[in-house]
């Protein structure tokens, strides 16, 4: 079995995974062998990346309600 190293992580990305990481109770490591065969040998990346940025969705907006929009006038 392979093994890598990642250079140059930007800290808030370690920050996130090590949340992720804690969140499924695995370690950094196991979180990214996760997440990396999800996303390559899972065979379905849309449905990886849509997990992975799932705290980016905007879920919990509070959006005002949809009115009727106004009469456009062609003539």
């Amino acid at each position: 079995m392979a093994a890598i190293t990642v250079r140059n992580l930007d800290d808030e990305v370690q920050r996130r995974l090590k949340v992720h990481a804690a969140a499924n109770n695995q370690s950094m490591e196991s979180e990214v062998r996760a997440i990396l065969s999800a996303a390559l040998i899972g065979g379905d990346l849309a449905r990886a990346w849509v997990a992975a940025t799932a705290e980016f969705r905007g879920d919990d907006l509070n959006l005002p309600a949809r009115t009727t929009g106004r009469e456009l006038d062609l003539s």
